[in-house]
């Protein structure tokens, strides 16, 4: 046990036994050294045994008290990560905040440290040991006189009660009057009236409060005396009956991170002392010390603060100053490692240097901050500044990131495809089991319905324009086909496939050549895709995958957000289409309700009855318009279908950040609350019974036409016998338009940003993909592939965040649950929804018209270029804190915002005609190519923050060059002065370059000529000239 007051208490460094800590710092050096850099030598210390490991940290705080005639310690606040104080007139924790303290509260702690007792590793494991060891440390070092030892010790001993213990009371106890409560809460920036009398009866008068606060000695004449001078029974922390009494916070024990330990900081005002006393003690091994802590964790640190009353120190401050630094990262560490007075003053002093001062005319000093949303890591605290190292080649580093992502040429057949299976073979089992969860369960529910709807409507929008050969039957039978497929095999299962609008517009192209040719269009189309599965199967083998490189953020969130419009657009153009067919103004409804016949019944008494309660009292129906329920609120009724979905699950996703309920029942309903909201509106829908547009699904697994089957012939007496060779060439188009979609959105959902850990696999997803579009050919199926916004949204609805235990920490988002389950059971459930029309048959359609809105709304959330946007409208002073707008001009921002909106415009445009829509896709490279366009507008920094940098071609081959003339100009080095006869020159700077000097460059070019006779002159040439340089 290292115990002292003075400054030479600890032996020098305990890894040498010498004078010096290491060839760097020597003792004296130690004390001029700046305080980072001793908390950092302290830090980089080898921990030679397992006492000095840190551990999470529990703080707690506690008072001297009189309460009922009963002198105690009470607990008044706490620190995890954040501080909670007791809110004494409510008797209850407050929120968490941020402390605030004072500087004069630091630095009266540092000069307690550096006055009073410091006993590092106390072999002690009961408070009675610790108080009988600080008392006889305080005596032998003349702090304390020696006939108030036992009084000090018995002040120590008193019985702890924590708060949990007093919410459990009869009476709110009554500590402090309301004078003393408004000082209190004042002291914080006051730091002249100083000292809290912690020791009166529930009664003293305010009167009392004020003077002792004020810092008279005239004390109150009902204080309480000395504890060990009172005839009562005392209650010990330390006695084997109060640990077996003591019962733990159970509840609160959830927060508290595994393996922490405690440091309980004691402070209070008694009677019988003249002077402040303190002590820090570390004890080597932590130790439960019965009613010492709140929670049943063992106590690492004790911190003791006793005084006169009225003195000059606010006690209270010190020690929440003592605790906030016990709840440092760094200090905490140095309390750990501290072999010395010295070592805990320079953790002191390296939290002042870190420590940020708010001017007390600028701020209010009462309000707490709230903690942070994410707190920045203090590891550059604990690291000493690196040397510059050399400037790291940022394409070079940029081909590392593509070489780990699959995106680099292998340089052998299907050397793509390789590396793709053996980066994700090891994951494989692990996407099942990761899929346990009940958050997979609503991710799957949500992207059923997400993903049923599009596919019935593009069914019926496919079958008007393909002649019925291909409509809702075969949309849903593709999809099971097709997702299972990529579900099991797939490189990224979390990619969702769909049907596109260019596919649609690809199909009705192909049909009306077909009919108008007189061709067999299933036929035609069967050789199509075989022909595009043969392509993308090269395409696999070719690795032309690895040109998604070029796809940057300025191209795939343009594409996004062209997909979310589109969303958006079509869920409010399919709302506004059913006020057309079902208008609010609608003229009379010529239908009414009569008596029966041969009933006394008169007109009137029926007329009351609607439409559909007539039947029921044995009316009839009169009128033209009977045969069809009454229309008008339709249109209203679908309108607040779709807006209620859309609010609900907006709301209900946002549920998990709310202050309501615990937080697992607030994350099942964020992770539910599409669901929620489908289930709530539907039955909105059926109790009101008004006849809205219902979801049709159809009722017998089989083709739509009854003159085609499931596989398709691949000869037809209506084609020529030349037709699968032409169909080369549409089939060009349909492998652009599939790569590009495919593509742009896996690498949307393969952004860094999400945090994926199991890798990419381009290449694997070509190559299953290409598997089934041959499948679909064959079978007469319509082609799915990657669908942007039901991508980005399963990525959403699988999301991570750390759990939040310390009170006040906000979560983490730690990355997104990669697991392929989800996406198998959504297109497995998609496949047996023809046995599920019953059920289905009663979600209106506007509901599933908000899901559309939700979705594309959600897909925006996270979009730098529609963030951009908004900034643009918005004045400077209320921009958000965004990093791009520290780093480029906000000139530059807008004018990089302005061309990509553009090119969002002219995508826009060429969707929405027919005739132009089918070069969509290649438009999309076009796209690629303006973005490099933009490297001759903007630099290379201000590209790099606000999109991603492209590969450079033209760089990476005169590197490579300058790698071939380094080889040949180390062998003229070697072999040179042998023909020439002379030495080599030195340099001023040491290095040896021979023959470059004077004439040596036609020398040097004359021996690359000697070694290259069976180069090309202008290969010759170029190395020449790259030599000269």
């Amino acid at each position: 046990m290292n115990s002292s007051s003075g400054d030479d208490e600890a032996p020098k460094d305990p890894r040498t036994g010498g004078e010096d800590f290491t060839q760097q710092f020597t003792e004296n050096d130690f004390e001029v050294t700046p305080p980072a850099q001793r908390v950092q030598f302290i830090l980089g210390e080898d921990v030679d045994d397992g006492t000095h490991v840190s551990h999470p940290l529990f703080s707690e705080m506690g008072m001297l008290v009189n309460e009922g005639g009963e002198i105690e310690w009470k607990e008044t606040a706490r620190w995890i990560k954040f501080e909670e104080d007791v809110e004494e007139g409510g008797n209850r924790w407050s929120k968490p905040h941020v402390a605030t303290l004072s500087l004069a509260s630091i630095f009266e702690l540092r000069r307690l440290l550096v006055s009073g007792s410091v006993m590092l590793d106390m072999e002690a494991h009961n408070l009675e040991l610790v108080a009988d060891l600080v008392c006889d440390q305080m005596v032998s070092s003349g702090q304390l006189p020696p006939g108030v030892k036992d009084k000090v010790k018995d002040a120590l001993l008193r019985r702890h009660r924590h708060q949990h213990e007093y919410a459990k009371r009869t009476r709110l106890p009554i500590i402090r009057s309301l004078a003393d409560m408004r000082n209190q809460s004042s002291s914080k920036t006051d730091m002249g009236a100083i000292g809290v009398t912690t020791w009166f009866h529930a009664g003293a008068s305010p009167t009392h409060v004020l003077a002792s606060q004020q810092g008279t000695a005239t004390m109150p004449k009902d204080m309480v005396k000395s504890p060990s001078s009172q005839s009562m029974a005392r209650q010990t922390s330390g006695t084997e009956l109060a640990e077996q009494q003591h019962k733990g916070n159970t509840h609160f024990m959830r927060k508290i991170p595994p393996g922490a330990e405690a440091s309980n900081i004691l402070v209070g005002e008694v009677d019988f002392l003249e002077r402040t006393l303190s002590c820090f003690i570390r004890l080597s091994t932590a130790a439960v010390m019965g009613d010492l802590t709140e929670v049943p964790v063992p106590t690492r640190f004790i911190f003791i603060l006793l005084g006169p009353p009225g003195s000059q120190s606010n006690f209270h401050e010190i020690g929440r100053a003592m605790a906030t630094l016990m709840s440092d990262e760094i200090f905490h560490e140095v309390a750990y490692r501290a072999r010395k007075r010295d070592h805990l003053l320079a953790g002191v002093d390296e939290f002042l240097d870190a420590v940020t001062v708010l001017p007390p005319g600028e701020w209010d000093p009462t309000i707490r901050i709230e903690p942070p949303a994410a707190i920045p890591s203090q590891e550059v605290r604990k690291r000493p500044p690196e040397l510059p190292k050399e400037e790291i080649d940022e394409e070079e580093e940029e081909q590392r990131l593509r070489e780990e992502s699959g995106l680099s040429r292998s340089g052998r057949l299907f050397g793509g495809l390789m590396n793709d299976i053996k980066r994700k073979a090891p994951w494989y089992w692990s996407d099942f089991r990761e899929a346990l969860s009940m958050q997979c369960v609503a991710s799957w529910i949500f992207l059923y319905f997400a993903c049923l709807s599009p596919i019935i409507t593009f069914g019926g929008l496919l079958s008007a324009a393909t002649g019925k050969h291909m409509a809702a039957m075969e949309s849903l039978v593709s999809g099971f086909v097709c997702g299972m497929g990529y579900g099991f095999f797939s490189g990224q299962p979390l990619t969702i496939l769909g049907s596109t609008g260019p596919v649609l517009v690809f199909e009705s192209i192909v049909y009306e050549f077909s009919k108008s040719q007189g061709w067999d269009y299933m036929t035609f189309r069967f050789w199509i895709g075989m022909w595009v599965a043969l392509i993308c199967f090269v395409l696999v083998a070719i690795d032309a995958s690895a040109l998604v490189c070029y796809i940057t953020r300025f191209t795939e969130e343009n594409f996004a957000t062209l997909i979310a419009i589109i969303f958006i657009y079509k869920a409010i153009e399919n709302v506004v289409v059913i006020g057309t067919t079902f208008p609010v103004n609608q003229g009379t409804y010529n239908c009414v309700c009569t008596p029966p016949p041969y009933s006394n019944a008169t007109f009137l008494e029926f007329a009351q009855y609607k439409w559909d309660s007539c039947g029921s009292h044995n009316g009839v129906l009169v009128g033209s318009a009977c045969n069809k329920p009454p229309t008008e609120n339709v249109f209203l009724m679908s309108v607040v279908l779709c807006a209620g979905t859309f609010i609900c699950s907006t709301v209900l996703k946002e549920f998990k950040n709310a202050l309501f309920f615990p937080s697992i029942v607030r994350q099942y309903i964020s992770d539910f609350s599409v669901l929620i909201a489908i289930f709530a509106m539907t039955f909105f829908d059926y109790s009101l019974n008004v006849p809205t547009q219902k979801l049709e699904v159809p009722h017998e697994l089989k083709p739509t036409l009854d003159t085609r089957g499931w596989l398709i012939p691949p000869f037809s007496e209506k084609n020529p016998w030349w037709t699968p060779i032409i169909a080369v060439f549409p089939a060009m188009l349909g492998t652009i338009l599939i790569f590009m979609d495919q593509q742009i959105t896996a690498v949307i959902v393969n952004r860094k940003e999400n945090k994926l850990k199991k890798g990419c696999g381009y290449h694997l997803d070509l190559f299953v993909l290409s598997g089934l579009i041959a499948i679909c050919s064959i079978m007469g199926l319509p082609w799915f592939v990657a669908a942007t916004v039901l991508s980005i949204n399963h990525v959403n609805s699988l999301k991570l965040e750390s759990e939040c235990s310390a009170p006040g920490e906000k979560p983490q988002f730690l990355g997104v649950r990669e697991q392929r389950v989800t996406h198998i059971l959504i297109f497995l459930t998609i496949g047996v929804s023809v046995l599920l029309t019953p059920l289905l048959g009663n979600i209106p359609m506007p509901v599933l018209f908000g899901v559309f809105l939700y979705m594309g709304v959600a897909s925006l959330k996270g979009l730098q270029f529609f963030d951009r946007i908004l900034i643009m409208f918005m004045p400077a002073k209320y921009q958000p804190d965004y990093m791009f707008l520290r780093q480029v001009p906000i000139k530059r921002v807008h004018l990089f915002t302005i061309i990509q909106l553009a090119c969002l415009i002219v995508l826009w445009l060429i969707k929405s005609f027919s005739l132009t829509s089918i070069l969509f896709p290649l438009m999309l490279v076009v796209m690629i190519g303006i973005r490099k366009s933009l490297d001759f507008v903007f630099t290379r920094r201000e590209l790099k923050i606000l999109d991603d940098i492209m590969p450079e071609m033209t760089k990476r081959a005169a590197a490579d060059d300058l790698h071939q003339l380094d080889a040949e100009v180390g062998f003229r080095q070697k072999y040179l002065p042998r023909f020439m006869g002379g030495g080599r020159k030195r340099k001023p700077n040491g290095k040896h370059i021979g023959g470059l000097e004077g004439n040596g460059s036609s020398n040097a070019v004359a021996l690359i000529k000697c070694n290259t006779t069976n180069a090309n002159e202008k290969d010759i040439e170029a190395q020449s000239s790259l030599l000269k340089k």
